[in-house]
């Protein structure tokens, strides 16, 4: 931190700016608000005082108020290359990837030699599936900071997605060689495929969990890391136990508030339970396929198989409707859906003609595109009225596996996967939503069944392709052949034929009877 920064704060608020710091620096924002408390108090205009206050804010989940107090403290230092980067992972987490961006190219204009500001750039062209620049970014953070783990585990991710496993391998294990308590090196690892830790990664991953220099970040990431290792080797109540570790670490930082987003489903459903007269042009959108669904559910798998068609284009996790209903929001300054109601046809038009301008690039090769973000399961309302002629797969998935796969994996901003309550509660929303939109659309929305696919592959896919108004093609059955980027967790299972033996709720017996009563089903019978 340089004295400018700190410069008009007395010696004690400086020190307790820079033990802020710290603490946030290891992701703990609890601590980090009581140290930052007394400066708070006493300079609450100092714009180091408020960018670290914002952090706390992003850290604890609070993103808009974190946005609010970042553009205060950028206002006060425009020229300052980290403030802009702190703008830009704040924008990031709430979810404007479009505003990360410009704000995190800012920070690289202002301070090109800020490692963390193009690492953070990496970061978010990744999620905006630029793939390409955000390798060009995370080589230079890594070439400014060689140290920086956290850009060459992220690399590691960058090539597991283009297939190549052995080389993303090697490059986690060459992380691990210099910093053993990076975690994302360690859940890269054991992501990448089964297998890839064995009896002695498990007891360096157990010893790491000791060490100081491990953020709480770090010791999530390998908790679970450990927790797939030990499920390999049959540990199963050990595995299990470290899962609870880590999701109890997370939770510290973030509950997850099971009650308001319900509340939120059922705003958005009732909103469009009559649906709203929508887009001028009935053929609006008739070029992307929308695939939804909880995580876990064979999303990734659907997309894999639509992408074998020669019509079809696989793009991915693409953040471009939540932006473009995002935009709407700031434009109307009231949050999505409660200005759904004074929506007309042309509105829905030019909503639709948006996404479709954002997601041009994808339509350069093929007729059609997959938007696969599963969140777009809330938005389905939204779609039917702005892209009347688009299509959309709803994966479902036995209720048990789809969640107990949840709980242990390790998914980022996903905090309704620590608790069996709060997945249960999740997965209930979900499939009341999924319910309301299949009958009310029976010709553009398609519920897919993962089991079905799976006993029964041909019938599985004749059946999604004509739902989705495709020919048949004997290469959708050959889909673990199509070379393409696959940004997911199931990026190494979908390069493989089909596995009927894909479940794990089975092995682990009564040990996960409490997601079962959460989701109202019998308990395990021997």
């Amino acid at each position: 931190m340089t004295p400018a920064r700190l410069q008009g704060l007395d010696n004690a608020a400086a020190q307790q700016v820079v033990a802020t710091a710290q603490a946030l620096g290891l992701g703990r924002p609890d601590q980090a608000a009581a140290q930052l408390a007394p400066a708070l108090k006493a300079y609450p205009d100092h714009p180091e005082v408020l960018r670290l206050h914002a952090g706390i804010l992003n850290l604890r989940g609070d993103h808009a108020a974190a946005q609010r107090v970042m553009e205060r403290a950028v206002g006060l230092r425009p020229m300052d290359g980290l403030y802009h980067n702190t703008l830009g992972t704040v924008l990031g987490a709430a979810g404007d990837f479009d505003g990360a961006v410009r704000a995190l190219n800012r920070a690289c204009e202002l301070q090109p030699g800020l490692a963390t500001a193009w690492y953070n750039l990496g970061v978010m062209l990744t999620r905006c599936v630029r793939n390409e620049e955000a390798t060009q970014a995370l080589r230079r953070a890594v070439e400014l900071a060689p140290d920086n783990m956290d850009a060459r585990a992220q690399l590691g991710d960058l090539l597991r997605v283009g297939g190549r496993v052995d080389e993303a391998a090697q490059e986690y294990r060459k992380v691990l060689a210099e910093q053993p308590w990076a975690g994302m090196a360690w859940w890269g690892l054991a992501d990448l495929r089964t297998g890839a830790l064995d009896a002695t990664d498990i007891e360096r991953m157990r010893a790491v969990l000791r060490n100081t220099r491990a953020s709480d970040d770090d010791r999530i990431a390998i908790g679970f890391a450990l927790a797939k290792a030990l499920d390999e080797q049959g540990h199963y109540g050990d595995s299990l136990d470290e899962l609870k570790r880590a999701g109890a670490i997370a939770r510290l930082r973030q509950h997850w508030d099971a009650a308001g987003f319900s509340g939120d489903v059922t705003a958005i459903n009732k909103a469009f339970t009559l649906p709203p007269a929508g887009a001028t042009d009935p053929q609006l959108g008739q070029a992307a396929i929308f695939i939804v669904g909880m995580p876990r559910s064979g999303t990734t798998l659907v997309e894999q198989v639509l992408a074998s068609h020669s019509q079809v284009e696989g793009a991915g996790e693409l953040p471009d409707l939540p932006l473009v209903l995002a935009e709407e929001s700031n434009r109307r300054s009231r949050p999505f859906p409660h200005w759904i109601v004074d929506m007309q046809p042309a509105d829905w038009q030019r909503l639709g003609e948006r996404y479709l301008e954002r997601t041009a690039h994808w339509r350069r090769r093929k007729p059609h595109f997959t938007d696969k973000l599963p969140s777009n399961w809330l938005y389905i309302g939204a779609i039917r009225a702005m892209l009347p002629g688009a299509h959309i797969v709803i994966c479902r998935r036995d209720p048990l596996e789809t969640c107990f796969s949840c709980y242990r994996q390790h998914l980022a901003n996903n905090e309704y996967t620590r608790t069996p309550e709060d997945l249960a509660a999740f997965w209930r929303d979900f499939d009341r939503s999924a319910t309301q939109w299949a009958k009310l659309y029976p010709t553009h929305v398609y519920e897919h069944d993962y089991e079905a696919l799976v006993s029964a592959p041909e019938q599985g896919i004749r059946r999604l392709l004509d739902a989705c108004g495709l020919p048949f093609e004997e290469a959708c059955l050959r889909f673990h052949e199509t070379a393409r980027d696959v940004r997911s967790p199931s990026a190494t299972q979908v390069r493989q034929p089909i596995n009927a033996d894909m479940g794990r709720a089975q092995r682990y017996g009564a040990l996960i009877d409490p997601l079962r009563t959460a989701l109202g089903l019998p308990l395990f019978e021997a």
